[in-house]
Order: C-alpha cells, then sequence, then structure tokens
C-alpha cells in the first residue's frame, strides 16, 4: 500500500508492551526481549520525543528461530483454505462438518516458515518446524505459544474479544544464567498479528467473514476489489480512518484506557 494508517506504529508498539508486562505477571518464568519503554538518554531531547517514545522499545538483542508460531483457536484464513481441500490444518487431521470461524476443540500448534521480507511465509507442520530448529527447541515453542494464547484468550473474552489465533516469534537467549532460554520477541497479541473478533457478534457471523478489530478489514477490502497482492495500492480515504479507528478500539478495549493520539 503506497499509505500508512495513522498512530499505527504507536498502537502496535502499545499493545505490545501491556502484553509483554500482563503475561509475565501471569506465566511463571515467561521470559521476554521488552526491557523499557524509555527513550535512550541520546534521544530524550529531541522535539519529537514524546511521539517517539509511545513508537518505541528497548528489547535485548537475540538470536531469532526461523519459525513463526501460531495457535489457532478457531478455524479461519489460510487455515480455513486447507481444511476445505484436504480436512486439515497444517497437516494435521480435523474433524469433519467444521465451518469457517468455528472454534476449535482445543488451541492448535501450526507454524509457518519465516520468510524474507517480500515473500510469502509457509505453512509447516509441527514435524517439519521441528526439522528446522530441533525436537527441543520446538516442543518448547508449542508448549509456551499454547500457554501464552490460553492466558492472553481469556483476557481478551473478558473484555468482549475473541482471539482466533495470532503469531508469535521467539528468540534465544544464549547467555541466561543456567543455559540458554527460549525468549518470546517482536511485537505480540496486536491487531497485526492477531485476529480479534467480536464476542457478542460471533455466533451470528459462523460461517462467513466475522467482523474484526485488525487488519483483516484491509485484507477483505483488498479481496473484493482485486487488489489483494498488487503493490502500490492506495487506500480510499474512509478505510484508512476505519482502519484506524478498528486499531484504536483494539487498544482500548484490551488494556481498559483511552486512546490519545501522538
Amino acid at each position: 500500500m503506497s499509505q500508512g494508517i495513522p498512530e499505527k506504529g504507536a498502537i502496535l508498539t502499545q499493545i505490545s508492551i501491556y502484553w509483554f508486562n500482563y503475561l509475565t505477571s501471569k506465566i511463571p518464568n515467561l521470559r521476554t526481549h521488552f526491557l523499557t519503554n524509555d527513550l535512550p538518554a541520546p534521544l530524550q531531547s529531541r522535539p519529537d520525543a514524546k511521539s517517539l517514545q509511545k513508537r518505541s522499545m528497548q528489547v535485548r538483542r537475540l538470536a531469532i528461530f526461523p519459525i513463526e508460531s501460531i495457535v489457532r483457536g478457531y478455524i479461519t484464513g489460510s487455515g480455513w483454505a486447507e481444511y476445505e481441500k484436504h480436512g486439515t490444518v497444517n497437516g494435521i487431521p480435523m474433524p469433519a462438518g467444521l465451518v469457517d470461524g468455528q472454534k476449535l476443540e482445543k488451541p492448535i500448534w501450526t507454524p509457518s516458515t519465516k520468510a524474507e521480507q517480500g515473500d510469502k511465509d509457509v505453512n509447516i507442520s509441527p514435524e517439519e518446524a521441528a526439522n528446522l530448529i530441533g525436537e527441543e527447541d520446538a516442543r518448547d515453542i508449542e508448549r509456551l505459544s499454547l500457554e501464552i494464547y490460553t492466558v492472553a484468550a481469556k483476557r481478551a473474552e473478558e473484555v468482549g474479544i475473541i482471539l482466533a489465533d495470532t503469531k508469535f516469534e521467539f528468540g534465544l537467549d544464549k547467555e541466561a544464567p543456567g543455559g540458554p532460554k527460549i525468549v518470546l520477541v517482536d511485537e505480540v497479541l496486536t491487531p497485526d498479528s492477531s485476529r480479534f473478533w467480536p464476542k457478542e457478534t460471533w455466533a451470528e457471523n459462523l460461517g462467513k467473514a466475522q467482523p474484526s478489530f485488525d487488519k483483516q478489514f484491509v485484507r477483505n477490502w483488498l479481496t473484493a476489489n482485486g487488489l489483494k497482492g498488487k503493490p502500490g495500492v492506495k487506500l480510499p480515504e474512509d478505510v484508512v480512518k476505519e482502519t484506524a479507528r478498528k486499531y484504536k478500539e483494539a487498544y482500548e478495549k484490551i488494556t481498559g484506557e483511552k486512546w490519545e493520539d501522538c
């Protein structure tokens, strides 16, 4: 797309910070790369320091695992597309008779490759992920991902949001006391890395496109207009404004705080 969504970077950063703090308060021994939201001293005197702070965080530099760690609690998106063709999601057999948007009996771990910028991630089976990063690390990442999803989905449901699926990334802290430790990194549980649906309208929209608080709104517009995957697309102003509104609403529902523009 040729233009951005106003405040998007700041909103994603602040939602991530909220979740890093929330998750570490709920999951014993969870490690994240987040250090502080404070700007380094040399940047604090900049005229745009307030805006920069809302868009920034200091983190630990780590070696990143070359997979996207995706958890699905509901079947939709690429998972639904595969299920329609083969009855599987990432090669995992699924029950017959599911409909788009249906809640799964239990969340499943469905990793993908981590593509270079401009390329497309490819869904892989848990076994293929283990071949890429090693059996022990894959099982630890699966366990952590499912635990984080469960805690986050419970919190989201408390504020009227269904966390349909989400993507995590993990790094390895090779210098951790007691030996290398797996660490939650990147953005976490944002409208760019997750599908957030309104709980109150979920049941009535089973089998069709769910309303959302995430970038799916833009995806749907691009698809409807035959522009998905095409470079340099200019979004109509009303689509830009509605997307920004949805991101702010997600922030306010999740954190319980009013969003203040930079």
